[in-house]
């Protein structure tokens, strides 16, 4: 048995999602032969990659063709990859940042992001988030860190900001710096500015995902933050209400302008119905049905899932456990749906831009 004829047989066997075979995509890894033992590692794009069992058994099968008699050892493991530059100055160590937002407040932007940011983590990345929205910052309270203050470091004459931990991701807030009874009545340049230093004065550490939750609707805030820092993508939150979709329009054609042309990594629904809990087979379309699904195929964008109107939810951001921590398991699913999505696309985008940047080169 040969290392060459495995890794022929392997050259065979398509990642789904790239269309690419596994050798060329460099995600075949120590492989080993010994008596009649083959083994090797598929390091796949995503932990959370739902079709991790059909390449596993996709591989079997190719190396079976070969060596129709041997015994074969898979371990699949995962490295998020990144289209990030390597040469960037702002957070070098951020794999991915995925801005959510929404064209108009009210939406639960700030839910989708919390529960995001924490299905996430759970997947096993490492996970940190902004709260960007200056005027109205909820993270804190949502997160159950309100009255912690962020540890501030003197590094070589220079002040950098440590973020809170909470629930095992990164949190950084300006509801941390100030009295949550006092109005930020900022003018336009004090914000940008505060979100910049949020980028730039701050210890992330090494990070798969900074989730960004965005202010609503569409302005400095979102130009500054894209021209900042280098977005993966982003999420738009909308309700299946009419007046809602009107507003996540703008958010999405904000987001294919060329002076920003950040990916929409697709769109998520939230409050799209209302159970009772003593009628749980029976589903109340309360804002309409299906416009963030519509909204998804006129942009030809992913549809992320939806998110019902569960009052665990609005309890959970009220008393710090957010829905993914302690809502029922409806919801935990949808989240974690939703979270594993949010992966595989930003590593279907991830890999097509590698491509292209191949070709480029060459």
């Amino acid at each position: 048995m040969k290392e060459e004829k495995v890794l022929e047989a392997l050259s065979n066997v398509l990642d789904p999602d790239i269309g690419k075979d596994l050798v060329s995509l460099n995600m075949i890894k120590a492989i080993q032969i010994s008596d009649n033992t083959i083994s090797f590692t598929v390091e796949l794009t995503t932990p959370a990659c739902p079709l991790k069992e059909k390449i596993r058994k996709d591989c079997e099968d190719a190396v079976f063709r070969v060596y129709p008699k041997a015994d074969v050892e898979i371990e699949m493991t995962a490295n998020i990859t990144s289209n990030r530059s390597s040469s960037i100055n702002v957070l070098p160590n951020v794999k991915n940042i995925i801005c959510v937002a929404s064209g108009k407040g009210g939406v639960g932007k700030s839910t989708v992001s919390v529960n995001l940011a924490l299905a996430l983590a759970k997947q096993g990345a490492k996970v940190g988030i902004i709260d960007a929205d200056i005027h109205g910052p909820s993270l804190p309270m949502m997160l159950g860190v309100g009255k912690q203050m962020p540890e501030v470091r003197d590094i070589k004459g220079k002040h950098y900001i440590i973020p809170i931990e909470a629930h095992g991701i990164k949190v950084l807030s300006i509801g941390f710096l100030v009295d949550d009874r006092q109005a930020i009545v900022w003018r336009g340049p004090m914000v940008t500015s505060a979100l910049k230093q949020f980028v730039t004065d701050v210890i992330w550490g090494k990070l798969d995902y900074l989730v960004i939750d965005m202010p609503p609707g569409t302005g400095d805030v979102h130009l500054t933050m894209v021209q900042t820092v280098q977005v993966t993508g982003a999420v738009v939150v909308t309700t299946p209400q009419a007046v809602s979709l009107i507003d996540a329009k703008k958010a999405m054609g904000m987001f294919t302008m060329p002076k920003i042309n950040v990916p929409v990594l697709g769109v998520v629904e939230n409050m799209s119905y209302f159970t009772p809990e003593d009628a749980l087979d029976k589903k109340y379309y309360i804002f309409g049905k299906d416009g963030g699904k519509e909204l998804a195929v006129a942009y030809d964008v992913p549809f992320l899932g939806e998110i019902p109107l569960k009052e665990s939810v609005r309890a959970g951001g009220d008393q710090g456990n957010p829905a993914f921590i302690q809502g029922d398991e409806k919801l935990i699913t949808a989240f974690k749906q939703i979270a594993e999505k949010v992966a595989q696309n930003i590593a279907i985008h991830n890999s097509k831009q590698e491509i292209v940047n191949e070709n480029n080169e060459n």
